[in-house]
Order: C-alpha cells, then structure tokens, then sequence
C-alpha cells in the first residue's frame, strides 16, 4: 500500500480482541473507527513525556506492596511457564472494575487459541471488557505477527 502499518485505535476498541494487525478475530464484526494509529513511530522525548506520578493498584498485595506501577506505565510480566503470569495480569485487569477510569490492553503473545478465548470469556463474566482491549498473537501465527503484536499493543494504547 505504499503506508507505514497502522491498527485502529479509539472508543470502538473496547471489549474487542483482535490479531497484531488489528483485525477482529471475536466474531463480533468489524470495528467501526475513523481512529488509526502507526505501529512504528519515534517515541517522544523524556522530557516531553508526562510525569507518572498516579499509582496503579493492582488488587494483588504482595505486588502492589513490592513494587509499585504507576499509572499508565507498560509493565512486561515474564518468567517460566505456569508460574501465574496471565493471571497475575488478568487479577489486575478484573480489579480494575472497580474505578472504571482506565482502559486496559493486554496482549498475549504466543498463547494457545483456547486460552485466549478462556481469557475473553472470563474478562466478559467479569464486566472487565467494557474498558479492555486484547491483542492476541497466538502460537500458531507466524513469527512476524508474535513480533508485532506488543507495538500493535502500545499504538492502541497510545
């Protein structure tokens, strides 16, 4: 196309789960935004950057009491396998529900289709995807798609 690749952004994101090129895959129809956003772009300054001075509470103590995130900071969870990561992460997505005032993006990468979807689902009991968006990259994807999915990530967030 001869254009930076971009993914939609905005409102219309909410409660969906699409692939690392934006695309819907929930089979809730396509998502009706004007809003796109670049996955590639130069980063802004430090200092141009707005102060993160608003904690975020995860909801889980010992995280909250050990180390503390900031509101509207990218956390990375990583370690071995079965270790509680996605749950770590979807903990702090369903606490969330509480405040209602902060969208939240989670992006996996390298998952199983049917963890995905148990994730969606449990989000969606939860009332949590009415300020979630996922970004799903699965294990069955290409390689380049795994690769994109954390800017795809991040342009919707930003």
């Amino acid at each position: 196309t001869g254009r930076i690749m971009e993914v939609p952004a905005g409102k219309a994101m909410l409660g969906r789960v699409v692939n690392a090129l934006g695309q819907p895959i929930d089979g809730k129809g396509p998502i009706n935004t004007d809003t796109f956003r670049p996955v590639e772009r130069v980063a802004p300054g430090v200092v141009t950057r707005a102060p993160v001075n608003v904690p975020m509470q995860t909801g889980l103590k010992c995280i909250d009491s050990m180390v503390p995130i900031g509101r509207g900071q990218r956390e990375l969870i990583i370690g071995d396998r079965q270790v509680g990561k996605t749950a770590i992460a979807i903990d702090a997505i369903i606490n969330q529900r509480i405040k209602k005032d902060m969208i939240c993006i989670y992006v996996g990468i390298g998952q199983k289709q049917s963890t995905i979807a148990a994730i969606a689902t449990k989000l969606e009991e939860m009332g949590a995807m009415d300020y979630t968006i996922i970004v799903a990259a699965t294990a069955s994807e290409p390689a380049p798609l795994l690769y994109l999915a954390p800017y795809a990530g991040v342009a919707i967030a930003e």
